[in-house]
C-alpha cells in the first residue's frame, strides 16, 4: 500500500475538525467532508443520468481526492454501511463500479484522516483502545 489511513479519536471540542480542515487546504490535493452527511455514493462514485438519458459516471470524494488526502470528520457518526463502502479504496486503492451498464475501476490513491470521538462522548482511561474506539457497531 502506498498511502497510509490515520484516524484521530479524541474528546469533542478538542479542534480534530479544525485540523482536518487545516490538512485538507494545506495539501496539494484535499478534500473534506463529514461523515455524518456522507453517503457511499457521495464517498466514492454515482452513476447518474443526464437530460439526454444517458448515464455518467460521477466521482466522490476519494476519487476526487486521488494522489492526496480526504479529511472524513465524525467518522463514528456515519453509518456502518458507508464504513464499508470505502474499505475497498482504503485497502486497494481502488473503487470498482458496476452500476446502469457501466463498468470501471477507478484510481482512489489517497490517504484517509479521519477524526471521531470516543463511544461515551469522553476517552474513558479505565478501558482499552477497542472499547473507546468501537466503530463495528
Amino acid at each position: 500500500r502506498g498511502d497510509i489511513n490515520v484516524l484521530l479519536l479524541g474528546d469533542p471540542s478538542m479542534a480534530k475538525s479544525q485540523f482536518l480542515k487545516y490538512t485538507t487546504r494545506c495539501a496539494p490535493v484535499g478534500v473534506y467532508t463529514s461523515g455524518k452527511g456522507s453517503s457511499a455514493a457521495g464517498l466514492t462514485a454515482s452513476v447518474v443520468k443526464d437530460a439526454r438519458g444517458e448515464f455518467y459516471l460521477e466521482g466522490g470524494a476519494m476519487v476526487l481526492a486521488d494522489g492526496g488526502i480526504v479529511g472524513i470528520d465524525e467518522f463514528d457518526k456515519m453509518r456502518p454501511a458507508d464504513r464499508v463502502a470505502i474499505h475497498e479504496a482504503m485497502e486497494q486503492q481502488t473503487i470498482s463500479v458496476a452500476k446502469a451498464g457501466i463498468a470501471t475501476v477507478l484510481n482512489s490513491r489517497s490517504s484517509v484522516l479521519a477524526a471521531a470521538n470516543p463511544v461515551f462522548g469522553r476517552y474513558d482511561d479505565l478501558k482499552s483502545a477497542s472499547e473507546n474506539i468501537d466503530l463495528m457497531t
